[in-house]
């Protein structure tokens, strides 16, 4: 079986996070990848640590299955070897400030005249237009920016950032299912198409509640905690021995008398100031000291088996290494080992993509730096020895 994105090639011209990211998922879904980095330094992320014996797990979580080619753009001859590939693949992908390929020379425009069926996906902090255009972004920026950042943390605290870098995770999710879009279109109309992704343009696209109630209520949304600004109890509390999530929602019948049965506080059944979400919600500053102190009296393990036995979810909040050996999670096989040349097996994260005749794959580790540099010169561009010699001496490769 091979991956439904075979014969997909892509030229990943992207570093760090974002770009990486989107790329990572097209190639565990069989598209070939191939990392276009500089010379020498390469994607700035190889020294980003962890570092075990030199490797970056930083790089390896991201560029798992790509190739790498190592190419001066900034050289005449560089910038002829890219043009000469840009023929032999279907995507490329970039989160250069906007502008740079343009002054390279190889921006869209000048891609699109070599390859009009290219899908050329432009990855930047605010997007190619817009007064913002010309600056830089970093994953926090977008958050800070975005909202997401100030819907995160206590209510009387700081705003915080969450713990995965959802400014660029979220942009390389979006930018993955552009080029999927992409892809299926040209084979309707033969055409390729430029993307222009903004990693603000996707923080606000995930913070679609947030935004519904604003413009329903003009009422701004601020931070609730761990809390669910609509739902009550809708939150992480403090067991005798860890911490359980709790989540109620609406149209489930009849969770909150059971909630209260199994927490001992059968006075709170028919209390009308939390006979529903809203009410419960509204009066939380009253309910919020009873429902943590209840908590604590059970372990996490006592209550997870007698909520869920009255179908209320509820799960305990893991740390990573609980994540990494839960059952469900090696069941689902969201944990892979994959060989690496110098350091053994490694693990890795699966690809959560379930597909029943065509699976997506993990099978190899990122790629050193221009390892495939001479064998892709040589099959793509029928390049000979002497000529990747000559292009190796003077360092456009």
């Amino acid at each position: 079986m091979t991956g439904p994105l075979e014969g997909i090639r892509i030229l990943d011209l992207s570093w760090v996070l974002a770009g990486p990211f989107a790329t990572m998922i097209l190639g565990d879904l069989g598209a070939e990848v191939i990392k276009v980095e500089r010379p020498e330094t390469g994607d700035l992320a190889r020294g980003n640590s962890p570092l075990v014996d030199g490797e970056s797990f930083y790089f390896l979580s991201v560029n798992r299955g790509k190739k790498s080619l190592t190419l001066d753009l900034q050289t005449p001859e560089g910038k002829e070897v890219f043009l000469k590939l840009v023929k032999k693949v279907d995507v490329i992908v970039e989160n250069f400030l906007p502008g740079t390929m343009d002054k390279l020379g190889l921006g869209y425009e000048v891609v699109k005249r070599e390859n009009p069926a290219i899908i050329y996906a432009s990855i930047s902090g605010f997007g190619q237009t817009g007064p913002y255009a010309p600056y830089r972004a970093l994953d926090i920026i977008v958050q800070a920016m975005g909202g997401m950042m100030s819907l995160t943390g206590e209510p009387d605290g700081q705003p915080l950032k969450p713990g995965a870098a959802l400014g660029d995770i979220t942009t390389g999710l979006f930018t993955a299912t552009g080029i999927l879009s992409a892809l299926l279109e040209r084979q309707k109309s033969g055409q390729g198409q430029m993307l222009d992704m903004s990693m603000l343009d996707c923080q606000v696209a995930i913070l679609e509640n947030a935004f519904a109630r604003f413009f329903a209520t003009g009422k701004v949304p601020h931070r609730t905690g761990d809390r669910h600004p609509l739902f009550t109890p809708f939150q992480a509390f403090e067991t005798r021995d860890g911490y359980i999530a709790v989540a109620m929602v609406g149209g489930m019948r009849n969770q909150w008398a059971l909630f209260c049965a199994i927490a001992g506080l059968l006075e709170l059944i028919d209390d009308e100031r939390y006979n529903t979400h809203e009410l419960r919600s509204e009066h939380y500053q009253e309910l919020e000291p009873v429902l943590k102190s209840v908590m604590k009296t059970k372990t996490t393990a006592e209550w997870l088996e007698e909520l869920s036995a009255v179908g209320i979810p509820c799960a305990p909040v893991n740390t990573i290494d609980q994540v990494a050996s839960h059952p469900q999670v090696l069941a689902r096989e969201m944990i892979v080992e994959v060989p690496h040349p110098r350091l053994g097996k490694v693990k890795v994260i699966n690809s959560p993509i379930k597909l029943s005749r065509t699976p997506a794959k993990v099978e190899r580790t990122s790629p050193d730096l221009g390892q495939d540099t001479e064998p892709l010169l040589t099959e793509l561009l029928n390049m000979s020895q002497d000529e990747i010699d000559k292009l190796r001496k003077s360092g456009v490769i």
